[in-house]
């Protein structure tokens, strides 16, 4: 299974699993942020069309940030 929060790339596709679940991308790493959240207003911080970019952290900042490991 996939990690919840893994960042995964597919030909000129990225997607952030938003729980863990089976996959078949290939995974490039782990981002400690929420994608989607139902129970927000948005559910995403994301529109479609948005650019966005992953800046490496460390252990000590995924953590602080509310990923889990």
């Amino acid at each position: 299974a996939v990690a919840k929060g893994a960042v995964a790339i597919a030909d000129r596709q990225t997607a952030v699993y938003p729980a863990v679940s089976p996959g078949g991308w290939n995974l490039i790493g782990l981002c400690p942020l929420a994608a989607f959240d139902a129970r927000r207003d948005p559910p995403s911080p994301f529109s479609v069309g948005d650019r966005v970019r992953f800046n490496p952290i460390s252990r000590d900042e995924f953590l602080t940030l509310g990923g889990q490991l």
